[in-house]
Protein backbone atom coordinates (compact mmCIF):
# COMPACT_ATOMS: atom_id res chain seq x y z
CA UNK A 1 0.00 0.00 0.00
CA UNK A 2 1.39 3.43 -0.99
CA UNK A 3 1.51 6.27 1.70
CA UNK A 4 0.56 9.53 1.66
CA UNK A 5 3.40 12.02 2.37
CA UNK A 6 2.40 15.72 3.15
CA UNK A 7 4.49 18.94 3.22
CA UNK A 8 3.14 21.88 5.27
CA UNK A 9 4.74 25.21 6.27
CA UNK A 10 4.14 28.08 8.60
CA UNK A 11 1.54 29.93 5.34
CA UNK A 12 -1.30 31.12 7.54
CA UNK A 13 -3.66 29.97 4.60
CA UNK A 14 -2.98 26.29 5.14
CA UNK A 15 -4.00 26.32 8.74
CA UNK A 16 -6.88 28.42 7.74
CA UNK A 17 -8.31 26.78 5.04
CA UNK A 18 -6.79 23.20 6.02
CA UNK A 19 -4.43 22.23 2.96
CA UNK A 20 -1.21 21.18 2.86
CA UNK A 21 1.52 22.51 0.58
CA UNK A 22 2.57 19.07 -1.31
CA UNK A 23 1.20 16.31 -0.97
CA UNK A 24 3.24 12.82 -2.66
CA UNK A 25 1.84 9.65 -3.09
CA UNK A 26 3.72 6.94 -4.37
CA UNK A 27 6.02 8.73 -7.44
CA UNK A 28 3.40 11.56 -7.43
CA UNK A 29 4.17 14.78 -5.99
CA UNK A 30 1.25 17.98 -6.01
CA UNK A 31 2.18 21.42 -5.12
CA UNK A 32 -0.72 23.82 -3.94
CA UNK A 33 -0.98 26.94 -5.53
CA UNK A 34 1.85 29.33 -3.83
CA UNK A 35 2.48 33.04 -3.82
CA UNK A 36 4.91 35.16 -2.49
CA UNK A 37 3.73 35.44 0.79
CA UNK A 38 6.76 35.16 3.80
CA UNK A 39 5.17 32.13 5.90
CA UNK A 40 6.82 33.86 8.95
CA UNK A 41 5.42 37.13 8.85
CA UNK A 42 2.67 36.74 6.39
CA UNK A 43 3.87 39.61 4.33
CA UNK A 44 3.26 39.00 0.32
CA UNK A 45 7.10 39.83 -0.94
CA UNK A 46 7.63 41.72 -3.81
CA UNK A 47 4.57 43.82 -4.18
CA UNK A 48 4.92 45.18 -7.48
CA UNK A 49 7.16 42.85 -9.44
CA UNK A 50 5.54 39.42 -11.01
CA UNK A 51 9.10 38.26 -12.04
CA UNK A 52 10.29 38.61 -8.58
CA UNK A 53 7.20 37.26 -6.80
CA UNK A 54 7.71 34.36 -9.34
CA UNK A 55 11.01 33.44 -8.28
CA UNK A 56 10.17 33.45 -4.97
CA UNK A 57 7.20 30.92 -5.46
CA UNK A 58 9.48 29.05 -8.21
CA UNK A 59 11.85 28.48 -5.12
CA UNK A 60 9.21 27.45 -2.34
CA UNK A 61 7.30 25.06 -4.98
CA UNK A 62 11.15 23.13 -5.55
CA UNK A 63 11.96 22.86 -1.90
CA UNK A 64 8.40 21.53 -0.94
CA UNK A 65 9.29 18.88 -3.82
CA UNK A 66 12.81 18.31 -2.34
CA UNK A 67 11.20 18.13 1.22
CA UNK A 68 9.38 14.91 -0.15
CA UNK A 69 12.39 13.74 -2.13
CA UNK A 70 11.65 15.18 -5.36
CA UNK A 71 14.04 17.19 -7.77
CA UNK A 72 13.68 20.01 -9.96
CA UNK A 73 14.27 17.38 -12.78
CA UNK A 74 10.81 15.93 -11.63
CA UNK A 75 8.38 18.26 -12.33
CA UNK A 76 6.10 17.52 -15.26
CA UNK A 77 3.09 20.35 -15.04
CA UNK A 78 3.41 24.06 -13.67
CA UNK A 79 -0.03 25.90 -13.64
CA UNK A 80 0.20 29.79 -13.43
CA UNK A 81 -1.93 32.23 -12.86
CA UNK A 82 -1.88 35.89 -13.23
CA UNK A 83 -3.65 39.59 -12.46
CA UNK A 84 -2.01 40.72 -15.58
CA UNK A 85 -1.70 40.55 -19.40
CA UNK A 86 1.22 43.01 -19.32
CA UNK A 87 2.71 40.56 -16.61
CA UNK A 88 3.04 37.78 -18.86
CA UNK A 89 6.14 38.17 -19.94
CA UNK A 90 7.66 38.28 -16.90
CA UNK A 91 6.24 35.18 -15.91
CA UNK A 92 7.25 33.38 -18.90
CA UNK A 93 11.01 34.28 -18.38
CA UNK A 94 10.45 33.24 -14.30
CA UNK A 95 9.41 29.79 -15.77
CA UNK A 96 11.87 29.24 -18.14
CA UNK A 97 14.81 30.48 -15.72
CA UNK A 98 13.62 27.51 -13.08
CA UNK A 99 12.32 25.09 -15.64
CA UNK A 100 13.68 25.45 -18.90
CA UNK A 101 15.89 22.35 -19.52
CA UNK A 102 12.83 20.69 -17.49
CA UNK A 103 10.35 21.47 -19.92
CA UNK A 104 7.82 20.89 -18.07
CA UNK A 105 4.21 21.17 -19.39
CA UNK A 106 2.67 24.36 -19.01
CA UNK A 107 -0.97 26.92 -18.40
CA UNK A 108 -0.68 30.15 -18.10
CA UNK A 109 -4.46 31.66 -16.81
CA UNK A 110 -4.44 35.48 -16.97
CA UNK A 111 -6.96 37.67 -15.06
CA UNK A 112 -6.77 35.84 -12.05
CA UNK A 113 -8.10 37.93 -8.51
CA UNK A 114 -6.52 36.39 -5.48
CA UNK A 115 -7.20 36.71 -1.75
CA UNK A 116 -4.40 39.37 -1.40
CA UNK A 117 -4.64 42.37 -3.57
CA UNK A 118 -0.98 42.49 -3.78
CA UNK A 119 -0.47 38.86 -4.75
CA UNK A 120 0.35 39.51 -8.93
CA UNK A 121 0.67 35.09 -9.13
CA UNK A 122 -0.12 31.83 -7.62
CA UNK A 123 1.85 28.71 -9.28
CA UNK A 124 0.68 24.96 -9.03
CA UNK A 125 3.52 22.16 -10.01
CA UNK A 126 2.73 18.50 -10.27
CA UNK A 127 6.12 16.25 -10.21
CA UNK A 128 6.58 12.30 -10.80
CA UNK A 129 9.74 11.04 -9.15
CA UNK A 130 11.40 8.93 -11.52
CA UNK A 131 13.44 6.47 -9.30
CA UNK A 132 10.58 5.66 -7.36
CA UNK A 133 9.36 4.24 -10.46
CA UNK A 134 12.54 2.56 -11.90
CA UNK A 135 12.72 1.50 -8.77
CA UNK A 136 9.58 -0.58 -8.60
CA UNK A 137 10.23 -1.67 -12.08
CA UNK A 138 13.16 -3.61 -11.40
Amino acid sequence: MTQTERYATTNPYEAKFGYSRAVRRGPFIFVSGTTSIDPATGVVQHPESTYEQALKIFSEIIHAIEALGGTRQDVTRVRMFVTADEDTDDLGRALKENFGEVGPAATMIVGAKFVREEMKVEIEADAIVLCFLQGRMQ
